[in-house]
């Protein structure tokens, strides 16, 4: 073919994909089974309309049914999620000032259109969107900006939550306007995520006027934005090796190199034998060197993370005193997250079983929202975000459902600058000293009583300068890389493929999945296969770096590409016939980043398991029911209790609360675990919670401290001893604590610890250190709560669920499971076979 001709040819298949299409015909829905749950709900207004929590009371309701939730159950606290209104009503049109869409609001206001073309579906979306979420669109436009440019130790989410205002400079706006050329070169499917942008911001603008908005009109740019928020809260993983390699000198300093370095290898968990995986088979990556001479460590307390000072001021470093939300790789995001998927062969009705969905917290008005849209080729429905251009984020289209948990892959690297020219500002690379260029992102408004903000701060070639330390003695800059930045749009690729039709097979969806710069765990169901990918845009570091520390910035240790697709971990139908995942190592090989010390023998995913045991067949009820029971759970309850009893069985109690105390740890683990308050009296209903809440810090402490010492509060700061409700219970030592003790006391795990911890290795003293833990929290419950261990309960309203930033007052008891959107979705057919 002539090049001419194959430019002709090439046209004329982009114009194919941008001209309007024919009139939908009827749509076919081939669920037996199709439900789901949005806790936010689809009203985003203020005042909040009466009925708003509709949605909230039903998620909450289950929560008290445990593990014996019943099919009544099931289609009580979940609504329908099938195409059309049909079963939905009273529903009402709503008008649209767009020709050939019909616009149908259900019972539950939940949106389901029709459009002649896909642009009037696509400008209808973006009409909807600005109709039920204008106050978080208003709210997130600027502060996502932030995001976008990697503005040192600032979480963008964090600043929505707390509904300060941000306005970006003229050069963050025109950094975050780059993303046209890249997506412009992503060819004919960035050249029409480009067009359906356009369509979808014309309709946030036609609704805009209609309200008679004051907001300014939409662009291209805050969709970027948005996009680059989404991958710093959900899609990101890493850059937390500087205050890591800190700890490890600390360790070193005190313990000596080698033994140092062994504490340090135990702690990170990269990738343990025993630590529950999602799929079958080996997928190596990040591994780490014998040779790590591209690497530096950080001197112990010397970083310095960068922060700002008021308005006119200087951005400075400072060790202390943060005073914005941090963006921290260990800040608090509700990664909780899960699925549980299984094949035709382990399903009661012969076909693959489907419950899942993402946990992106618990806002009002929602970051979600849910669509049920249709157009010629397209026939998709579930929850979608301000983020996507009239596409769907988490659904089910005619024959296959899909689902998201954060991966947390590694792709935040941070590099150590030498510092060169007498002062802070310049450094070498390649040889050369060079200047740092200042980044001016523009004006934080103050918290209340405080100062605004400036923005500003440095960057080098490899990105921001997050901070200073010390190196050997000597200052350095510590910069940031991360390998999605100013891509993050091209995460839309493959919603855009699922969205448009494009995906009808497993193989199909994983080979969208794999364009996404951002980190995620894909899953996939139709009538005959379940499969799952991970994506990311996965730098290969330099064969003499360790991921898990920081990088010598001097140029000759970048990164040497990125790991090809077929490198990622990924699996259709595998041989279990399950794939259960809650934010859990993915793969065996597939090392944890550096900021993911919570892999381990002991992680919420065991909950999900042992739920589901070893029932040959499931429903979609016995699956509903397993991850119900999950989420009221204490970890601790289930995997700490039996390596507790197991390591002091035979030893005597110092006193008969101390042995009780244990007893009913016990029969609070035999009963369930659970944090559960039935009878909303505002305490949980089992002791045994109250007794590990106050049990736990010291056991912690009791069993790690004879080798940690001083350094027990610094682990803390990187590797909280626990997430306690309504946190997610991802991070925590409970895994250090699980394999220390049946290292020392049985069972055996399959790959113990280099080193032992409790008692630093003598069993009796490990032992006696456990019983005086156990009694020193009985006196401290006794003295708050009297003498009798049977009658101490925890406070439950502490742990319930509120909606942030708090204008809708509705609160819910503690539940541990997927928020943004949940679906309950099983098929019994598929196009093919039409």
């Amino acid at each position: 073919m002539s090049r001419p001709v194959r430019r002709a040819a090439l046209a004329a298949a982009a114009l194919c994909l941008l001209l309007p299409a024919s009139a939908p015909a009827a749509t076919t829905d081939f669920a037996s089974t199709a439900l789901n749950i949005v806790p936010s709900g689809q009203p985003g207004s203020f005042p909040v309309p009466e009925g708003a929590d509709r949605q909230a009371r039903m998620y909450d309701a289950l929560t008290a049914r445990f593990d014996q939730v019943t099919s009544d159950d099931v289609h009580r606290d979940f609504k329908s999620e099938r195409f059309g209104t049909k079963g939905q009503c009273p529903c009402r049109v709503e008008k649209v000032p767009r020709s050939g869409v019909r616009l149908v609001r259900d019972k539950f206001d939940v949106p389901h259109i029709t459009a002649e073309t896909d642009d009037s579906l696509t400008w209808t979306a973006g009409w909807v969107i600005a109709e039920d979420r204008g106050l978080v669109l208003e709210e997130a436009r600027y502060n996502s900006r932030l995001a976008a440019v990697d503005a040192p130790n600032v979480s963008a989410i964090g600043l929505i939550a707390s509904v300060r205002t941000f306005t970006p400079s003229a050069q963050a706006e025109t950094e975050v306007a780059r993303q046209t050329r890249v997506i412009r070169a992503a060819g004919t499917r960035g050249r029409r995520l480009l067009h359906d942008i356009d369509t979808y911001v014309k309709g946030i603008n036609a609704q805009l006027r209609a309200s008679k908005s004051a907001a300014k009109p939409w662009t291209r740019t805050d969709v970027y934005a948005l996009n680059a928020l989404k991958g710093q809260y959900l899609g990101q993983g890493g850059g937390d090796e500087a205050r890591r390699s800190a700890f490890l000198a600390g360790l070193q300093q005190r313990l000596g190199p080698q033994s140092g370095q062994l504490v340090f290898d135990d702690l990170r968990q990269r990738d343990p034998a025993d630590h529950p995986t999602t799929i079958s088979g080996t997928f190596p990556y990040a591994t780490v060197p014998g040779n790590k001479a591209g690497n530096m460590v950080v001197d112990p307390n010397s970083l310095q993370p960068w922060q700002y000072t008021a308005a006119g001021g200087t951005s400075v470093p400072r060790a202390r005193g943060a005073s914005l939300p941090t963006a921290s790789p260990t800040a608090t995001a509700a990664h909780a997250s899960n699925i549980l998927m299984v094949s035709g062969n382990r399903s009661s009705n012969g076909h693959p079983l489907f419950v899942g969905g993402p946990q992106i917290g618990y806002f009002y008005p929602g970051l979600t929202l849910e669509m049920d849209m249709h157009a010629p080729g397209i026939n998709v429905r579930g929850a979608t975000s301000a983020p996507f251009p009239g596409y769907m984020l988490i659904g089910r289209g005619p024959d296959f459902a899909w689902t998201l948990t954060s991966a947390g892959a590694d792709i935040v690297d941070q590099f150590v600058e030498t510092l060169c020219g007498g002062d802070d500002v310049h450094y070498l690379f390649k040889g050369q000293c060079r200047p740092m260029t200042t980044f001016d992102a523009g004006v934080l408004t103050g918290a209340a009583g405080q100062p605004d903000q400036r923005i500003t701060f440095f960057k080098t070639v490899h990105g921001p300068v997050v901070g200073y330390a010390n190196v050997g003695g000597r200052r350095v800059a510590i910069s940031s890389q991360r390998s999605s930045y100013g891509r993050d749009t091209l995460d839309q690729l493959p919603f855009q493929d699922i969205t448009l039709g494009r995906v009808r097979t497993p193989q199909q969806f994983n080979r969208a999945f794999l364009r996404s710069p951002q980190t995620f765990n894909a899953f996939y169901a139709d009538d005959r296969h379940i499969s799952e990918v991970t994506t990311g845009r996965l730098p290969q570091r330099a064969p003499d770096v360790d991921p898990g520390l920081p990088t010598n910035g001097d140029g000759n240790h970048e990164w040497r590409g990125f790991l090809p697709a077929s490198r990622h971990p990924q699996q259709i139908d595998p041989s279990s016939g399950q794939l259960v995942n809650w934010n859990n190592k993915v793969a065996r090989g597939f090392e944890a980043a550096d900021n993911a010390w919570s892999y381990g023998i002991s992680h919420r995913v065991n909950l999900l398991d042992h739920n589901l045991g070893d029932r040959k067949k499931n429903s979609l009820t016995s699956l509903v029911s397993a991850m119900n029971a999950a989420a009221t759970q204490d970890l601790r309850a289930m995997d700490v209790v039996p390596a507790l009893s197991t390591a002091l069985r035979g030893v005597k109690a110092p006193s008969a609360r101390a042995s009780q105390m244990l007893t009913l740890l016990r029969k609070w683990r035999d009963n369930g675990g659970s944090r559960l308050d039935r009878d909303l009296d505002g305490k949980i209903d089992d002791p045994g919670a109250a007794i590990m809440d106050v049990v736990w810090p010291k056991v912690a402490d009791a069993v790690m401290s004879p080798i940690l010492g001083p350094q027990s509060a610094e682990l803390a700061s990187i590797q909280p001893r626990y997430e306690p409700p309504p946190g997610g219970q991802a991070a925590g030592w409970h895994s250090y604590v699980v394999k220390d003790l049946r290292d020392q006391f049985g069972p055996k795990p399959a790959a113990p610890f280099r080193v032992r911890y409790c008692g630093a290795g003598d069993a009796p003293t490990c032992q006696a250190s456990l019983w005086a833990a156990i009694e020193a929290a009985g006196n401290e419950l006794a003295a708050a709560q009297g003498n009798d261990p049977a009658a101490w309960r925890a406070d439950a309203n502490s742990e319930r669920i509120t909606f942030v930033p708090g204008l809708l007052k509705t609160t819910l008891r503690y539940t541990n499971r997927p928020s943004g959107i949940q679906q309950v979705v099983s098929f019994k057919g598929h196009r093919a076979a039409q």
